[in-house]
């Protein structure tokens, strides 16, 4: 369990486990649920270790998820150009810690004001809190954005522009069910499919040309 990400639930630990302790004077049963929780809550904030590959030619997954869309479609804010929309959702039983897709320095970070719709909804990109990060390279610019769903409420940043991250390493997080949205250079070669389930910082997504 990594500490960084544990403290993020901190808070929500403490009231748990107090709830827990109080109930337990008035209910075993009651007492039990919180305690459920207490270690589901656990269980969410978990962060593994992740293999990551070797080669720099590769765009891994920025989060843990199913891939729900894959749209061809002009990102406005960073590049400015059409490109390749890979859409994760992110269940509440998915890891939820967001990784660098590249070797690269953090560029750009943003943060929008928006809605809380289901992450699942199709208005949802357009209309959700999100966070948006662009990563890059000598060999291209990544874009990565973090989107908010009806339970995931809060957007947590660890790196700020100008740091620079290797492929995989933790840049924040998106507390309970969301939507990681990674936007690819159109000449990547696709490696995944709508459906497909991928772990962030270890399935590779796409492959650069050499």
């Amino acid at each position: 369990m990594r500490a960084q990400t544990l403290s993020e639930a901190r808070w929500i630990l403490l009231i748990l486990a107090l709830a827990a302790t109080a109930a337990w004077f008035v209910s075993a049963w009651l007492a039990f649920v919180f305690a459920t929780l207490f270690l589901f809550t656990i269980a969410f904030f978990r962060d593994p270790d992740r293999a990551v590959p070797a080669d720099p030619n590769l765009i891994v997954a920025p989060a843990d998820g199913r891939v729900r869309d894959i749209i061809d479609m002009d990102e406005k804010e960073v590049l400015k150009m059409k490109t390749r929309r890979v859409g994760i959702f992110l269940s509440i039983f998915d890891v939820h810690t967001n990784r660098a897709p590249i070797d690269g320095r953090v560029v750009y970070r943003q943060h929008h004001e928006g809605l809380c719709l289901d992450a699942r909804d199709p208005d949802c990109p357009e209309k959700n809190e999100a966070m948006t990060w662009a990563f890059e390279n000598s060999q291209v610019t990544v874009v990565v954005r973090q989107l908010t769903g009806a339970i995931a409420r809060r957007i947590v940043a660890w790196a700020d522009v100008g740091d620079q991250l290797k492929m995989g390493e933790r840049f924040g997080m998106i507390r309970f069910g969301s939507r990681t949205e990674l936007y690819l250079p159109l000449e990547a070669e696709l490696l995944v499919k709508t459906g497909d389930h991928v772990s962030g910082g270890s399935t590779v997504i796409a492959r650069l040309p050499e």
